[in-house]
């Protein structure tokens, strides 16, 4: 039985493809169930349209593996095959087939006449029509030009790329039906603490290649016997209580030492790598999940496609300025767990304070233009320690004026307020709750920039009480646009039944009337953003 979000994530794609062309992707934290998904948007197609023809694409055996289970759980009959190298497997001709791109990128003839393409973890196809992926997906394309690619990500974006859906791109929507913020309120996703460490690695000098830290500058730098020996104390201090632990290393050297040094010390330790023989890595990585080993350090591959909710303490000891690869590391200790209260987080790489929190991470721009408007970094008030938008002149919190910036200054560094790497920390003193008694939806010309936008007013019930008003940026191009499009859905999908075809026909005049006829929440909770409000919840009885 798929969660209702989950349920939810299939019905907006398929609503998306049935009145657009092109290629949506659907947004889902991680943790949040994807395969599942997966799973339930192939018994779907394959039930509703016999004669439909899927494949399913990944890049790791881990990811086909999963994808497969999840499939045999939702539906143990489902006519599918798998073709992967390292499964062993090269089954095709079945309506649903798992596939592994390595192993199939050059067996297009083979494959044939493919009417829906699944792509889990499709951040990694490259925005020029080029690679593994492009050329595999763009010869399919040939073969039926009707072909729809879904992807599935966590991370709609690529360092020095932006986001997924910019230009030149495969995806045209992003699909988001849940949050981090609704996922642990429901239970499904843990929280992640995160602990200041004294030792942090100093990356003066250590060059940078496509966005990103050159691997081989960056190991001279962290692997040093005097460093290692640091870490691993510190990582034993805070270590009590913790009882399945993942250590993310910068290079295979670098993960082997930082193992020696634990066993040294009396803690079961093995590392993973690529290089690590298949069956090598399976015993490891059972002996893990049996609690026979309490920690694993590993250099890049247990990023994706590896579940284990009982881990309760993740150390980055890998330098990156890659959000993607912090949200996954991170992503291994969010699985709730029997016990577990948390999963405790040491950033000795100081990769928190680059690509910012869970909830509000630091999105890559395209390259040569930073991060993209709108998101992290953010600026901390020296007077009152509010964590306040990059482009705030006055902190909304205690009024104090920013200094104007500096020319030519560095990145920002992205602080964070109580090691909270979650993002969830807010000053309670900033945060309005409004029971409303009606609301009103309109569309408007901004002044500033002279396109149109929603813009949703809340009234209170008592005379005194201030309007509140969103502005959702549904006609703004690219993210924004798609962004507040999104915002303006999840609303909708509360309020109740709404006429037949009007959130897919895209009418945003007709939606808006509708709306205002429509059961409006019970109250909301908001704060000042500079000169505007910013809803952080909306609650129906």
């Amino acid at each position: 039985m798929l969660r209702p979000y989950q349920q939810r994530a299939i019905d907006m794609a398929l609503a998306w493809i049935a009145a657009n062309k092109g290629n949506p992707c659907i947004v889902m934290p991680t943790g949040s169930g994807k395969s599942h998904v997966v799973a339930g948007l192939c018994k779907h197609t394959i039930q509703t349209w016999p004669d439909t023809k899927v494949l399913m694409l990944t890049h790791v055996k881990e990811l086909i593996e999963q994808n497969v289970e999840k499939m045999r759980q939702h539906w143990p009959a489902a006519p599918m095959g798998i073709y992967s190298a390292s499964i062993g497997k090269r089954q095709l001709g079945e309506p649903i087939t798992f596939a592994g791109i390595q192993s199939i990128a050059h067996r297009v003839e083979d494959v044939g006449h493919v009417d829906l393409v699944v792509v889990d973890e499709c951040d990694l196809i490259g925005h020029k029509d080029e690679g593994r992926y492009r050329t595999f997906l763009g010869r399919l394309k040939e073969i039926n030009p009707n072909l729809v690619v879904i992807g599935l990500t966590a991370t709609p974006y690529r360092l020095g790329h932006g986001m997924i859906t910019d230009e030149p791109a495969l995806f045209h929507a992003l699909i988001e039906p849940v949050d981090v913020i609704e996922l642990l309120a429901l239970g499904h996703l843990c929280k992640l603490s995160l602990k200041k460490t004294k030792h942090q690695y100093n990356t003066d000098g250590v060059h940078k290649r496509g966005g990103d830290f050159v691997e081989s500058e960056l190991q001279k730098v962290v692997d040093t016997d005097e460093q290692t020996q640091m870490v691993v104390d510190e990582v034993l201090l805070n270590a009590t209580g913790r009882k399945s632990w993942v250590l993310f290393c910068t290079g295979i050297a670098h993960s082997v030492h930082v193992a020696e040094a634990l066993r040294s010390r009396g803690i079961t330790c093995e590392t993973v790598s690529g290089e690590t023989p298949k069956g090598e890595r399976e015993r490891i990585l059972s002996a893990f999940k049996s609690g026979e080993i309490t920690a694993l350090t590993n250099a890049n591959v247990l990023t994706t496609g590896f579940d284990h909710p009982p881990v309760d303490l993740i150390a980055f000891l890998r330098p990156t300025a890659s959000t993607r690869l912090m949200i996954q590391m991170a992503g291994r200790g969010m699985r709730p767990s029997a016990g577990k209260e948390d999963c405790l987080v040491l950033d000795f790489a100081g990769v928190s304070r680059v690509c910012g929190t869970i909830i509000k991470p630091v999105i890559p721009g395209k390259k040569g233009t930073g991060t993209l408007e709108g998101d992290a970094p953010v600026k901390v008030c020296d007077a009152c320690a509010e964590l306040c938008p990059i482009s705030a002149k006055v902190c909304p919190g205690c009024g104090a004026a920013f200094p104007e910036p500096k020319k030519d200054t560095a990145p920002v560094d992205v602080k964070l307020v109580d090691g909270d790497i979650m993002g969830l920390s807010v000053n309670r003193d900033d945060l309005h709750d409004v029971e409303v008694s009606s609301w009103r939806w309109q569309i408007r010309t901004s002044a500033k920039t002279g396109k149109k936008q929603i813009a949703l007013t809340y009234y209170g019930k008592a005379l005194s009480d201030r309007p509140v008003t969103e502005y959702l940026c549904v006609f703004h191009e690219g993210y924004t646009g798609q962004k507040a499009w999104q915002t303006v859905v999840h609303i909708a999908q509360r309020v109740g039944p709404l006429p037949d075809g009007l959130i897919a026909d895209g009418d945003v005049t007709a939606l808006v009337e509708a709306m205002n006829a429509a059961k409006h929440p019970t109250w909301i909770q908001y704060e000042r953003d500079g000169n505007f409000d910013r809803i952080t919840k909306r609650h129906w009885q």
